[in-house]
């Protein structure tokens, strides 16, 4: 069973336990150990501050009650008017099970919800897994790319995503 919620103050754990697992295998074979260990350590205790600002949307998917997957989303700053998909993790154990695409329905019904009608995200331009998953979920390449930067001249290209809520 998959069960989607707002995340709340006891779930800054969880979600930097999704966060780091999903990050691990997806991102942190491309960096230096020593800084990937360190972005690891700052993504499993980012998520409580998170939380206490109260800004965006912040959501936690699970399934059979175990938390698998995470949302943040908020206006963006990039695109007026347009909401933006600012981190969206899964852990490994949940890939294929369904859970990241019933978080995305219930992520965009909610940005929906709340007004806007465009949402947009960026992805790192090497991780063909997420971008095959934002086209599945309706999501067009913009054409539009950016270099960003992890930390430490840390350089990633990424590529813009977009679709209608």
């Amino acid at each position: 069973m998959i069960e989607i919620r707002e995340a709340g103050p006891d779930d800054g754990d969880v979600l930097g336990e999704i966060h780091t697992a999903a990050w691990k295998v997806a991102y942190a074979p491309s960096f230096d150990p020593e800084f990937a260990e360190q972005a690891l350590r700052s993504r499993r205790g980012r998520w409580h501050a998170r939380i206490a600002e109260g800004a965006g949307t912040l959501l936690l998917g699970a399934l059979d009650g175990r938390p698998m997957a995470l949302s943040y989303s908020l206006p963006s700053s990039e695109r007026p008017g347009f909401a933006e998909i600012s981190s969206f993790y899964g852990h490994p154990d949940g890939w294929g099970s369904g859970i990241a695409a019933a978080l995305m329905t219930e992520t965009l019904r909610r940005l929906s919800g709340d007004g806007f009608a465009q949402v947009h995200l960026w992805t790192w331009r090497d991780t063909p897994q997420s971008r095959r998953f934002y086209r599945k979920c309706g999501f067009s390449e913009t054409g539009a790319t950016r270099l960003f930067d992890y930390g430490a001249e840390n350089l990633i290209d990424q590529v813009e995503y977009l679709r209608a809520c």
